[in-house]
């Protein structure tokens, strides 16, 4: 995605930030503090959610490079995409740097 200017947003960047747009999404991800991994019915329970609303929830952190997920048997777990959140931000952080350079100045932002 090219925004007017010239500067560009990764696939990577516009998952991440497309991942965090729901507070659902948030309260998931906080649930995977310390590296550990959950199946569906884990977050569901832990969020109160039903397991299709959790499970919806979490493909979407999934297909957006936030979560990667393993399947032993017929139970899939899902653990934090640490490469991909990292990639993510780098590529955020490169973009908004384009955008919006650091300025020493007082009161000096983005728009």
């Amino acid at each position: 995605m090219t925004m007017t200017n010239g500067i560009e947003l990764t696939d990577a960047a516009r998952g991440f930030l497309k991942a965090l747009a729901s507070d659902t999404r948030q309260q998931i991800m906080l649930l995977f503090e310390g590296g550990v991994e959950l199946t569906v019915n884990e977050v569901a329970e832990r969020l109160s959610l039903a397991q299709s609303a959790a499970s919806t929830q979490l493909a979407t952190l999934r297909d957006s490079g936030v979560l990667i997920a393993r399947r032993e048997w017929k139970t899939v777990y899902y653990r934090v995409n640490s490469t991909g959140v990292a990639r993510a931000l780098t590529d955020l952080q490169v973009a908004l740097q384009a955008c919006c350079p650091p300025d020493s100045s007082p009161g000096a932002g983005c728009g």
